[in-house]
């Protein structure tokens, strides 16, 4: 292995070791490629993660090796690191890494972090998301052609809300759209308006879309808008996170014009940091305007089918 190489990234100084370890072998990207990449979008991943208690999906020996969840910071961190409290219904409690720097990324990759998996809040209303997040998750037998049309059926029906959705790639087979939301309500109550929001777009498209919460009870040919993304202490990949696979594929934002075309495959470390610099960060906006939940909180109220979604597991 190479000797460590020190990153100066502002006025702050990161250390990586084993900057040669290949990490994504289907090209040979190492533990340098994966931190050169963050830096290059260095402004979209620190927004799609400010200040967010943050979940570290790390891999120290490369993608094919083990994956450890960590939720609580890994020791050693430098005392410029910033965290966030989150407690537990078992009563304890973590404090999980809370981004406000890009050098805080880039040590999350020398503590072997390739996925970032934030919280829907941040840390100033932990307990109040604004974020409301739709997944659109294709089942074995959809393929990404249905993803498309679900998302065609999911900006109209925002559209007709009068609210903006800001859709990326997952980074596997589906879509995720986020939405800024007011912080006014708890998980339950906007985990309940994701569950409205799913049943129209169900309604919509009969046959497609699946909302049977068991997995191995839903058709096969469906996609699922997984709504259980908004329960409290579930997180989805970030933006501009990387993906732990081999081929280390990106969950990269997207303009909703891009959906009929898209490859979500083509995004990866070797190829996001171009389109970065050529188009900047689609999601930089999302923050501009915050979107109330009543009218999904009302459907999910005067629906004539009383239906509340299973508890979150």
């Amino acid at each position: 292995m190479a000797e460590a190489i020190e990153l100066e990234i502002g006025d702050r100084t990161v250390r990586i070791s084993n900057p040669d370890r290949v990490y994504f072998p289907a090209r040979g990207e190492t533990k340098l490629d994966l931190a050169r990449y963050y830096l290059a979008v260095g402004d979209g991943i620190v927004n799609a993660l400010r200040e967010r208690p943050c979940m570290l999906h790390r891999f120290p020996e490369g993608v094919t090796g083990e994956k450890v969840h960590q939720k609580r910071l890994p020791r050693g961190a430098p005392d410029w690191i910033d965290t966030v409290r989150v407690d537990f219904p078992s009563g304890r409690h973590a404090y999980e890494l809370c981004v406000t720097h890009v050098a805080d990324v880039i040590w999350g990759v020398q503590m072997s972090t390739v996925e970032f998996h934030p919280w829907n809040s941040r840390r100033r209303h932990v307990e109040q998301p604004d974020e409301w997040r739709i997944d659109l998750d294709p089942m074995p037998e959809a393929g990404f052609d249905d993803v498309r049309r679900v998302a065609a059926v999911v900006e109209e029906v925002l559209t007709e809300l009068g609210i903006t959705g800001w859709p990326k790639t997952s980074g596997g087979n589906g879509l995720h759209i986020y939405v800024r939301i007011e912080p006014r309500w708890e998980f339950p109550a906007v985990r309940r308006a994701a569950w409205a929001f799913a049943r129209e777009v169900e309604r919509r498209l009969p046959g497609l879309v699946d909302l049977t919460w068991w997995r191995k009870d839903r058709d096969p040919a469906t996609v699922f808008v997984d709504y259980n993304q908004n329960a409290r202490d579930h997180t989805i990949r970030a933006a501009y996170s990387v993906r732990g696979v081999p081929e280390a594929v990106v969950s990269t934002p997207i303009a909703w014009s891009e959906i009929p075309d898209v490859d979500p495959r083509e995004f990866t470390i070797a190829t996001v940091p171009d389109r970065f610099a050529r188009i900047g960060d689609l999601h930089a906006g999302m923050d501009d305007v915050a979107f109330s939940l009543e009218p999904l909180l009302e459907w999910a109220d005067r629906d004539d089918d009383a239906r509340e979604p299973p508890e979150p597991s």
